[in-house]
């Protein structure tokens, strides 16, 4: 395989482990099953392209679509904790307003960002070539929030974040409003799953209403095999488990793509990919014990 494969394959892989990030927050940390992903992803997109477009600086355009990521967990969040709408149904309300919201942003279906100064464009001015400025970009943002966020999970708010996800009403017995909690965690995930969006969509110079389509399963597709084939144990190897999934994760779709497998069967491969990375504890187990 080619270099550029493999440059193409860490690349995506860096930059999709953003979105894995935001995902491990809710779906192991907080263990809540947010479906609002897939609208988020396209919201991060939406929000920095439009800013790009009507001539906001490409770093403003990024910080509003993380603003705009965490304003659409906090809503899901509220809907859960204030409203007692389930976690589920919470999270598909959320991501079916989006797809109208996103519409609304953008004003069409899809907006390109040809010929428009993004992160990327200004790396490359250091003289990079797109994909090297690309792969800065991801490494930079990966570093900051491995720092940020393993720090964050050790203090006092964020032991009381991981307690929650734990045992919720020991936690709350102790005195703390669970329902902040959640918020704040749904805003934060969703912020990173915004920051994904708005990277991606900077590398792929244009936004896609539906380019969120299937993102939440990408992530528990990375978040899984990290697990099992890097470890869950302690901080931050979790967190680098969770990017190496992504990496994982990616190689596998590239691979298919390389054997000549057909793109829409990628939805198929991710499906299969999940269901053997949840069942291979339960393999292992009964391959131990004889059953």
């Amino acid at each position: 395989m080619s270099l550029s494969f493999w440059l193409g394959i860490i690349q995506q892989g860096i930059m999709y482990g953003i979105m894995a990030l935001g995902v491990y927050l809710t779906f192991r940390v907080l263990n809540y099953a947010d479906l609002s992903v897939d609208g988020t992803f396209a919201l991060g997109a939406a929000v920095v392209c439009t800013a790009i477009v009507n001539g906001i600086n490409p770093i403003i355009g990024t910080l509003m679509a993380v603003l705009a990521g965490a304003l659409a967990g906090t809503v899901t969040g509220f809907l859960h904790t204030k409203l007692d709408i389930s976690p589920l149904l919470s999270g598909i309300l959320t991501m079916i307003a989006l797809y109208s919201i996103n519409l609304r942003i953008m004003g069409k279906a899809q907006l390109s960002l040809l010929r428009q100064d993004t992160l990327i464009t200004q790396i490359q001015s250091w003289g990079l070539t797109k994909e090297m400025a690309a792969l800065l970009l991801g490494v930079i943002t990966i570093a900051i929030l491995f720092f940020v966020l393993n720090y964050f999970l050790k203090t006092e708010i964020g032991l009381a974040f991981r307690a929650t996800g734990d045992n919720e009403q020991m936690i709350r017995s102790l005195g703390v409003n669970t329902d902040t909690v959640k918020i704040f965690g749904l805003a934060i995930s969703n912020a990173l799953v915004a920051l994904a969006g708005a990277e991606i969509a900077q590398l792929n110079n244009f936004a896609d209403v539906n380019m969120g389509l299937g993102m939440l399963v990408a992530g528990l597709a990375s978040v899984i095999i990290g697990e099992v084939l890097f470890g869950a144990q302690g901080f931050p190897r979790v967190l680098f488990s969770v990017v190496l999934g992504s990496f994982a994760y990616r190689l596998v779709i590239g691979i298919a793509l390389v054997l000549g497998l057909p793109a829409t069967d990628l939805k198929l491969i991710t499906a299969i990919l999940v269901i053997i990375a949840l069942a291979t504890p339960t393999i292992r187990t009964k391959l131990k014990f004889g059953v």
